[in-house]
């Protein structure tokens, strides 16, 4: 198969909650995704970076905000493509879907940020167009939620389950070494 790794939305605004003290789980997910851009940049494979723009001057993502720039681990090398998007998914309203297909890419493995938002989004409309989605269990992370029933779930739970909702219908969730063994 022709893979391409997909890294969402790994910005500084999330680094910004974290800084903040937002629980967050997979504490290992900037390591993890180093490694996958490490084995796929040695392979020649294809990367795509996707980030996320918000239209509002006061969101965080706002192009012309602080957080809206790529942390520095997971920034583009040469000539890697970025795509970027004003929504959960980056396949909705991008050219990601275009690209991916021009490049004969019929697996991708998404890692990036979040695990129950924009990542799983991503997962989601990857799997619906096609793609054999392979989803990296410890290269996404999600933070602590409290839901409208005031319920706080922990970043751990909420992880978990988004891992557990795409298992099987939507991807394929593997470990780092999982999928660096598989392709």
């Amino acid at each position: 198969m022709n893979t391409a790794l997909l890294v969402i939305d790994v910005q500084m605004a999330l680094l910004e909650d974290d800084n903040n003290g937002a629980k967050r789980s997979n504490p290992a997910a900037a390591d993890n995704i180093t490694r996958l851009l490490t084995a796929f940049r040695e392979k020649g494979d294809a990367i795509v970076h996707v980030h996320h723009h918000g239209t509002d001057p006061e969101d965080p993502f706002f192009s012309e905000a602080p957080g809206a720039a790529v942390q520095p681990f997971a920034a583009p090398q040469g000539d890697e493509p970025v795509v970027i998007k004003f929504g959960s998914s980056a396949f909705v309203g991008t050219e990601l879907e275009q690209m991916l297909r021009a490049q004969n890419i019929d697996q991708v493995v998404i890692c990036g940020a979040t695990a129950n938002h924009c990542a799983e989004s991503a997962a989601r409309s990857a799997s619906n167009l096609g793609f054999d989605t392979l989803y990296t269990a410890d290269g996404v992370w999600a933070y602590e939620a409290t839901g409208p029933d005031g319920i706080t779930h922990s970043a751990e739970t909420i992880h978990s389950v988004s891992l557990s909702t795409l298992q099987g219908e939507f991807a394929d969730v593997l470990t780092t070494e999982e999928i660096l063994a598989k392709v």
